[in-house]
């Protein structure tokens, strides 16, 4: 447990970031049932995908207007969630970074960032059913679903957040060193597209931090772990 004047009770609402070609839904479905356990607001952001780094920082500023929040964020959304509390650390009261995926800019070797790429110039080639069509064929049922859903919100503009994404620069092994906020760090240990030795890196390096290892089965079984497992790993509540 952290001794810390920074805790959940402190926040007035939990803001959740979706990950890379996600949705709303997923991050509402993944941290709402924990909030709700502990009798806390959540905000799950629709991401903009014109802009998708800049429309979670208008919502994170925008939640942080009227108090203290609980950033919690998946894939990109833990980058970006991660960067934000380390700029206003006076406004987070805490962080759960959902499968990161890469530590630092070089992200040559990133899993993420080769397949959110690789998807956008598919995307641009042979358009967006064809696209599903081989995702779905190649996904579990409860990822496919998904994708399916957030994919086909975000047309025509996927392939633009998609390359955001894939141009975007993980936080670095400095920054991950100044966090001075508790961080639940939670991982898939059998995610090859969010490598466990990644979450295990962003563990030692912060601080103040915890993690907790999930399975992609137990993920896919109920989306609502990485909340559950994010407030137990923080202590908080």
């Amino acid at each position: 447990m952290f001794d810390s004047p920074h805790s959940a009770s402190a926040a007035h609402v939990v803001v959740a970031l979706p990950g890379t070609g996600s949705d709303a839904d997923f991050a509402r479905r993944a941290f709402e049932p924990a909030c709700t356990a502990r009798r806390l607001d959540v905000v799950a952001v629709e991401p903009d995908p014109r802009a998708v780094v800049a429309s979670y920082r208008a919502a994170l500023d925008a939640a942080a207007a009227a108090g203290p929040i609980v950033v919690a964020g998946i894939s990109l959304g833990a980058a970006v969630a991660i960067e934000w509390a380390a700029e206003h650390p006076e406004r987070t009261a805490g962080v759960i970074a959902a499968l990161p995926g890469w530590t630092g800019p070089d992200t040559t070797a990133c899993p993420a960032a080769l397949s959110a790429s690789a998807t956008a110039a598919q995307l641009r080639a042979d358009g967006l059913d064809a696209v599903i069509e081989r995702m779905r064929a190649s996904s579990p049922p409860w990822l496919a679903e998904t994708l399916t859903r957030s994919w086909r919100s975000q047309w025509p503009n996927l392939p633009a957040a998609l390359e955001e994404a894939a141009d975007y620069k993980w936080p670095g092994t400095e920054l991950l060193g100044t966090i001075e906020v508790p961080v639940a760090v939670v991982t898939a240990v059998d995610d090859p597209v969010h490598p466990f030795a990644i979450a295990e890196e962003w563990a030692a390096l912060i601080p103040r931090s915890a993690i907790h290892r999930i399975t992609l089965a137990e993920l896919g079984a109920d989306p609502a772990i990485l909340g559950h497992m994010g407030f137990a790993a923080l202590a908080l509540g």
